[in-house]
């Protein structure tokens, strides 16, 4: 089955405007995400989606390939969506912009899992390391999503039974601490779908939940399907805030 990975990108992020532009390694933070995507064994092609002039010209810059989509797309995938339309690949990739360090063997495992399992969609996890146990980038960070994990599957992986933004199981202690950050699993934000069924989620409206927690996975979780999700030891840091991006660049020239 042909792969492709769909990098989305706006200009316009929240928390960090401009931050797929950000070089101050050298290189812009997509080039480092496409960088690294374009290193999976199972994947053919490797596109940027924006709806950014300057985007676009960074990415033409450096030798990628970027698919121009409207401004109006209120999600990741759905401007993925639209940039695949035209693709002629089996399996997509949704891969977030803000993930310069991505290990490309968990790119190949998602491929793999969305080719092997009979689910909507594919995505990974990985327990939350014990010293996180308050703060950010711990079980109690609304921005570290967390998966409820359900049926056990061959090869590491399950059955999702929902995503969230709160602590759960709730550790119900008398200072309601985390005391096992081991337990609880952090969702990495990186999807594989059946080329027919992303288009469907494009096309299917958000449901109550998603709305509430704003997790646009929930969406296929409200409609009755599918997501497997696999289990990997370690995840690479994402770019949320200024603080992650100048570790991320203080890790880079110790590289050097």
């Amino acid at each position: 089955m042909s792969a492709a990975i769909i990098i989305p990108a706006r200009h316009a992020s929240t928390r960090l405007p401009g931050k797929p532009l950000l070089s101050e390694t050298g290189k812009a933070l997509i080039q480092h995400t496409y960088e690294q995507a374009m290193k999976s064994k199972r994947a053919s092609q490797v596109i940027v989606a924006t709806d950014d002039a300057r985007i676009k010209a960074i990415v033409e810059g450096f030798g990628g390939v970027v698919v121009m989509t409207r401004g109006d797309h209120d999600t990741g995938s759905a401007r993925v969506a639209e940039a695949a339309g035209a693709l002629d690949a089996d399996i997509i990739v949704n891969l977030q912009g803000d993930e310069p360090e991505i290990d490309p063997a968990h790119i190949d495992r998602v491929i793999a899992l969305a080719a092997k399992h009979d689910a909507f969609a594919a995505t990974l996890v990985c327990a939350f390391p014990p010293e996180a146990r308050a703060g950010h980038g711990s079980p109690d960070d609304p921005s570290a999503v967390k998966a409820i994990l359900g049926n056990r599957l061959e090869d590491n992986a399950f059955e999702v039974r929902y995503f969230t933004r709160h602590i759960c199981p709730y550790p119900r202690l008398p200072d309601g601490a985390i005391s096992h950050p081991e337990q609880y699993y952090l969702h990495l934000g990186i999807y594989a779908f059946a080329k027919e069924n992303l288009l469907t989620f494009a096309q299917t409206p958000p449901g109550v939940i998603e709305c509430a927690e704003k997790l646009e996975q929930l969406r296929i979780l409200e409609a009755g399907d599918r997501i497997v999700a696999g289990r990997v030891s370690t995840a690479a840091p994402g770019i949320d805030t200024r603080s992650d991006y100048d570790a991320f660049v203080k890790r880079q020239a110790a590289r050097r």
